[in-house]
């Protein structure tokens, strides 16, 4: 119940923490660039990426899926509503759409697709118990390392225990299609079932996490050994670098 594609492209063989630290710059750089294209470039880069890693056709579709609204509603939102919009391009009835209005939702798409791109490369290429050990490894504590793994994947989770509810409710004739009435009414009958799945697998993982020794201090080995370089870690550390730099720069830009 993840969004993780079991491949042997290159992008599965680097280590977890190389691109979860390029997650963290592609965020860094896309909230914190100097300039408005950045972003869309990241975009690109990471379609590039995932073309190289073999998962290109997913991650598109994909994608497709979850931008494709968001920009929609910036666009209409921030183009006809924008309280900073003063040059008009087009009017429609008694709604205009204005450059600056467009400007600032431009602004905000690129930004949402560079940082949903690579977070949804991340979760393709990435097996959760990999980035959980490799967080682990590196030292920090099994509860953030856990929070932080089981927070990427949760959507996808729950995502895929919502269909398996909805087709067993269609089995026992449930009406799910038709007016927009009746689809908010098969709702309500989803949510409960969803809500008691989600609490009865939080007490199945944590009774799991128990019986592996997830509270016991000390040193843990793994079966699981995660190939790392030298130029990997030089690549991590490179990023990090990059991103307190940008994080100074930007500091100093706002207390100049």
């Amino acid at each position: 119940m993840t969004l993780y594609l079991s491949t042997n492209g290159p992008l599965h063989r680097l280590h977890p923490l190389t691109k979860l630290t390029w997650l963290l710059a592609v965020l860094a750089a896309a909230l914190l660039g100097p300039s408005v294209w950045l972003p869309l470039g990241l975009f690109l880069l990471t379609l590039l990426l995932a073309m190289w890693g073999g998962v290109g056709r997913v991650w598109l579709r994909r994608n497709g899926r979850i931008l494709l609204p968001l920009i929609v509603m910036l666009f209409v939102i921030h183009g006809f509503f924008n309280p900073n919009g003063q040059t008009p391009l087009l009017t429609v009835w008694r709604l205009t759409l204005t450059q600056e209005g467009v400007a600032y939702a431009f602004l905000l798409s690129s930004r949402l697709a560079a940082i949903v791109g690579v977070a949804l490369l991340l979760l393709l290429t990435t097996h959760p118990g990999d980035l959980l050990t490799a967080l682990t490894q590196r030292g920090l504590p099994p509860a953030l390392a856990y929070i932080i793994s089981s927070t990427l994947y949760i959507l996808p989770q729950m995502q895929s225990k919502a269909t398996a509810i909805m087709q067993a409710q269609q089995a026992r004739g449930l009406e799910t299609e038709g007016s927009l009435w009746r689809r908010a009414r098969a709702l309500l009958p989803l949510l409960a079932p969803l809500v008691l799945g989600a609490l009865v697998d939080s007490e199945e993982r944590a009774i799991a996490l128990e019986s592996r020794g997830f509270r016991v201090r000390g040193p843990k080995s793994s079966l699981v050994e995660l190939p790392d370089s030298p130029g990997q870690r030089w690549l991590r550390t490179g990023l990090l670098l990059g991103i307190l730099l940008l994080i100074g720069w930007r500091l100093w830009r706002l207390f100049a």
